[in-house]
């Protein structure tokens, strides 16, 4: 029969060691939901209705300009290349970059309309410069949607403009935000870009906290009468980056306000650490049955862990696996639990992956091993 093994790790952590803070209770915000995250390690800091399916409105744009971005890793398209301007692009409702009908734009101020002007025109002549039409590029963003986990939203159209079947949550948003700042950095500086000018007229982002905190570098807003204002906030201090997520504040400010309070609140009472570097053993596993005996089990990504500030040296970890763990394993495969708990409170489980492939052994080891473990 097989049984858990537990292991218990000392962690030694590279940080210096500071007294508690005392901890405030969360802010409740004036907004329909709200979510905290810190982009290192993933962990949710603060959250309410961060699951409830909300209109995302112009927010839908960071998953369009995801995509944009992807055709530009991918040289599918160039920022210096033109699209044509079709007459849906031009006639549609909302925020606009104001292009011209059946003109050509360059994909680079298609970009910095998109995400600075929030323009629905730059949106849907992306979308059709990329996949053809709007609809064949809605499909391309549910399918990148499932890939990223968004398991609670559904995308209609590249803009946001309101639909019944197009909706999200603001813990899908956050993931599609983190996703988008490390996959795309070097695109993400778009996202600081306090105005535009195109065809003569200049447009402000309609960020607020580019102007009113110097942490903030990004992201992006949305309002319809039935979303309300929306505010995804990027700050950046030090080596630490979080993301703010508000959804349904009732104001321009509103939005503004509230999500600064979350960005303070989270910088000022939490801390981020990285307990382990991107393929660094955490613990090395028997193997039995296969052309090693021994499989060293950690994280494909630098693992950060996030705890309220001054409590760092006080995680414990355990690392938890099924035993007796039989070849073939391949590289990736989860294969145990990190387990951290900070005074007896839960932090978090967290999948450890094989570092390394282990095909099957031939007939004699294999015996050998089959005889070892009748023993044991």
């Amino acid at each position: 029969m097989k049984k858990l093994k537990f292991l218990l790790l000392s962690l030694t952590l590279a940080v210096t060691a500071h007294a508690a803070l005392p901890m405030p209770p969360a802010p409740q915000l004036a907004a329909r939901a709200w979510l905290l995250v810190d982009a290192n390690s993933g962990q949710s800091l603060v959250e309410k209705g961060a699951d409830s399916r909300v209109e995302p409105a112009s927010l839908t744009k960071l998953m369009t300009a995801y995509l944009v971005f992807g055709a530009l890793k991918e040289h599918r398209l160039t920022l210096n290349q033109t699209l044509p301007v079709s007459e849906k692009a031009w006639r549609s409702e909302g925020s606009r970059t104001f292009l011209k009908v059946n003109s050509q734009a360059k994909v680079e101020d298609l970009v910095k309309g998109m995400i600075v002007q929030s323009g629905n025109d730059a949106c849907i002549a992306l979308a059709e410069g990329i996949a053809g039409s709007e609809d064949a590029f809605v499909a391309m963003m549910n399918q990148e949607a499932q890939w990223l986990a968004m398991t609670g939203s559904h995308f209609v159209n590249a803009t946001g403009l309101p639909n019944p079947g197009h909706y999200a949550t603001a813990r899908d948003l956050a993931k599609l935000a983190t996703a988008l700042i490390r996959d795309y950095p070097n695109e993400y500086k778009y996202y600081s870009i306090k105005e535009f000018t195109y065809n003569g007229i200049t447009q402000p982002n309609r960020n607020r906290l580019l102007w009113l905190d110097p942490n903030v570098d990004g992201m992006k807003t949305g309002h319809t009468d039935r979303a309300g204002y929306c505010l995804i906030a990027s700050a950046k201090r030090d080596n630490r980056r979080l993301l703010s997520v508000v959804l349904g504040a009732g104001s321009n400010n509103g939005r503004a306000a509230e999500s600064q309070r979350l960005l303070n609140y989270g910088l000022q009472f939490f801390e981020t650490m990285k307990l382990y570097s991107a393929n660094q053993p955490v613990t090395t596993l028997r193997i039995y049955k296969g052309t090693s005996g021994s499989l060293g089990a950690g994280f494909q990504r630098d693992f950060y862990v996030t705890v309220p500030r001054g409590s760092s040296q006080r995680i414990q970890a355990q690392v938890i696996t099924r035993q007796p763990m039989l070849a073939p394993i391949a590289r990736g495969q989860g294969v145990g639990t990190l387990r951290l708990t900070l005074e007896g409170k839960p932090v978090g489980d967290f999948t450890l992956t094989a570092l390394s492939s282990i095909g099957v052994s031939g007939l004699i080891r294999r015996g050998w091993d089959s005889l070892m473990l009748m023993i044991h």
